[in-house]
């Protein structure tokens, strides 16, 4: 059973990685073709080693890793060339001496660590498999070269029609599953069922990796624009959604307070009020709508945008509303951290879709709880 079940989840991992596999596999083997055939280079093992290590990298850090992987080539076959004319190739001291001068050099010109590692194993690959002979030390730098703008290529033609698709759809997965726990937290309070606020919190808890996500969604997508000429009039839209992650991941945290408090409120003997699932089911729908306006902003809908921001402020201040319903002098410290968080989430989240002053934001706020004006 257990065979099978490794199975299924390895035929799981390849439906949703193939597209990574066959891009570094094309990619990798054309570049060799490249070496190969039109520059005529009698051993490129360069150009698909270094298509291979810029594909490797997440999107967004590619063109980045491409210019490191260039310059930890040159840098390797420098120093190898000189310390082979120097101390005859092969020998131990001709590795230690190849091995500390390249990372010195590296580390002087303040690498990272992918041009670390791509630089000493350039250098080494040069003293200890390829010696260089004066004849075929232009190639190395020339077969990275090749390896890493095939890999670049291959980036703008998976994201050419459509650079910010990933991105939209990262953040309708982030909002969805952020709304799907807020009504699984509302469920699990609605039916005192301890055991479901205990698993909303862990689902709560992992909700950073989505976060991070996000970010890396941004990068990929800036990168992807700048690569396309056509397309950079594009990259005004990632201004506002890199200042609405900022607030989402705040919301995040908000709602992860927001589930510990209700693994505390469902373990209590007096039932959790049902003006408090109503809020925490408005204040889900207003993340939904909230990632539905964000998303629409990206595809440049700005009607449709405005349309889902204003219903996720109608949400957002029909869930504090709700919450502000419970205060009483019998309410439990659990429910008022709860009521708490459901304020300060939707705080976060009209931030997030508002162009409001925060002053704005938290004056309509704190009249949908009840408070009196500052």
């Amino acid at each position: 059973m257990g065979r099978f079940s490794g199975l299924r989840t390895a035929g799981g991992r390849l439906r949703h990685g193939w597209r990574p596999v066959l891009e570094a596999t094309v990619a990798a083997t054309v570049a060799w073709l490249l070496a190969t055939r039109l520059l005529g280079h009698p051993q490129p093992f360069f150009a698909p080693a270094a298509a291979l290590i810029v594909l490797g990298q997440a999107r967004g850090q590619r063109i980045r890793r491409a210019v490191e992987v260039i310059l930890g080539v040159a840098a390797g076959v420098l120093v190898a060339d000189l310390v082979v004319q120097a101390l005859g190739p092969g020998s131990t001291w001709t590795v230690f001496t190849v091995i500390l001068l390249t990372v010195l050099l590296a580390v002087a010109f303040g690498a990272t660590g992918v041009t670390l590692v791509q630089a000493a194993v350039s250098a080494l690959y040069l003293v200890v498999v390829a010696p260089p002979d004066g004849s075929l030390v232009p190639f190395r730098f020339v077969d990275a070269l090749v390896g890493g703008a095939v890999a670049l290529a291959a980036s703008l033609l998976v994201d050419a029609r459509h650079p910010l698709a990933p991105l939209v759809a990262e953040v309708r997965r982030t909002f969805d599953e952020l709304a799907g726990l807020l009504g699984g937290i509302a469920d699990a309070l609605d039916d005192r069922d301890e055991p479901a606020a205990v698993a909303a919190l862990r689902q709560a808890r992992g909700m950073d990796a989505r976060v991070d996500g996000l970010r890396d969604g941004v990068l990929a997508a800036g990168e992807a624009l700048r690569l396309n000429v056509r397309r950079r009039r594009h990259i005004g839209r990632l201004r506002s959604v890199d200042e609405s992650i900022r607030q989402i991941d705040y919301a995040v945290r908000n709602v992860r307070v927001l589930a510990r408090a209700g693994v505390t409120l469902s373990r209590l003997h007096t039932p959790a009020p049902p003006e408090l699932g109503a809020a925490l089911r408005s204040l889900a729908e207003a993340v939904r709508q909230a990632g539905a306006a964000l998303a629409a902003d990206l595809n440049g809908q700005e009607e449709t945008a405005d349309r889902h921001a204003t219903r996720a402020d109608e949400s957002a201040l029909a869930a504090v509303h709700a919450a502000g319903q419970l205060f009483g002098p019998t309410q439990t410290l659990p429910l008022a951290m709860i009521i708490g968080q459901v304020r300060a989430t939707a705080i976060d989240l009209l931030r997030g879709v508002n162009p409001e002053d925060d002053a704005a934001v938290l004056a309509r706020v704190d009249d949908a709880l009840g408070l009196p004006p500052v």
